[in-house]
């Protein structure tokens, strides 16, 4: 009775149907956030997806961050060192993980904020990333004209709007990473759990495939939109949970306003 239940699984073929109707056709630079749950059961899983999404982009890109490589001082002891190959944190999904393990992959030197990339511009994107500006990736694929793929995940998981915070001069915490045998800072950004304000501000295509929505938005357009809107308020995409370090980077907002850093192309 439970197999008559179940529904049809999702085939390649439908994945990269979806896929098309986005209007991906092997030209774009993409960067991808992406939830396997949300489309019940997808024949092949992670492998589908970059499989998939490799033969629909020229470049595919997504964060391969390992949270547990933060250190919360400069004396902190160091457990886990990062290196190319270190598991992508559990939170941040199985694709990422999966383009890891591609050893055509080129994975950006951050121990924390780690970004992977296959295809064209994989050694462009990768290699503009720097500790003061760790999303500067994404100011790659603003000057590519890239796009921003939400496979199943809402605004929460939109890593790009951060890049959009960074150029419009929100304030920065400190935390600290090992690297090259010290501890050294590294710029780190407020959460992302209230991103889902943006949402009415950007237009982007959207189609449904299996159980999962769709979404593609322009990068320009997302790290624009968060540009206007936080210059008409700063704290708008600050969250309001008490312990949440949002609050931290709220305070510094209102001491001393936003600082705009211009995109500069890279």
């Amino acid at each position: 009775m439970l197999n008559l239940l179940r529904k049809s699984p999702v085939t390649p073929a439908e994945l990269d149907a979806g896929l098309a109707e986005l209007g991906l056709d092997g030209s774009q630079h993409v960067i991808v956030h992406a939830s396997l749950k949300a489309f019940g059961y997808l024949e092949g899983g992670a492998q589908t997806v970059v499989d998939t999404l490799a033969a629909r982009t020229a470049t595919l890109v997504a964060p391969a961050f390992t949270y547990r490589t933060e250190l919360r001082s400069p004396t902190s002891p160091v457990h886990t060192h990062f290196h190319r190959d270190l598991r992508v944190s559990r939170e941040i999904g199985r694709v990422p993980q999966e383009m890891v393990e591609r050893a055509e992959a080129r994975r950006s030197f951050h121990p924390m904020l780690s970004f992977i990339a296959l295809g064209a511009e994989a050694e462009r994107v990768t290699g503009v990333q720097t500790l003061a500006s760790p999303y500067q990736p994404i100011g790659a694929l603003y000057d590519l004209d890239g796009c921003a793929l939400l496979m199943g995940v809402d605004f929460g998981s939109n890593t790009t709007i951060h890049y959009g915070e960074h150029t419009a001069g929100m304030p920065l915490l400190t935390r600290y990473v090992p690297l090259g045998g010290q501890v050294v800072p590294t710029a780190f950004p407020n959460c992302s759990a209230d991103f889902g304000r943006l949402e009415p501000h950007v237009r982007g295509r959207s189609t449904r495939v299996g159980g999962a929505t769709l979404r593609l938005y322009r990068v320009r357009d997302l790290v624009d939109a968060t540009v206007r809107l936080l210059s008409q308020n700063p704290e708008a995409l600050l969250c309001t949970y008490p312990g949440c370090r949002c609050q931290e980077v709220r305070r510094l907002v209102r001491q001393q306003g936003l600082t705009p850093r211009p995109h500069l192309p890279v």
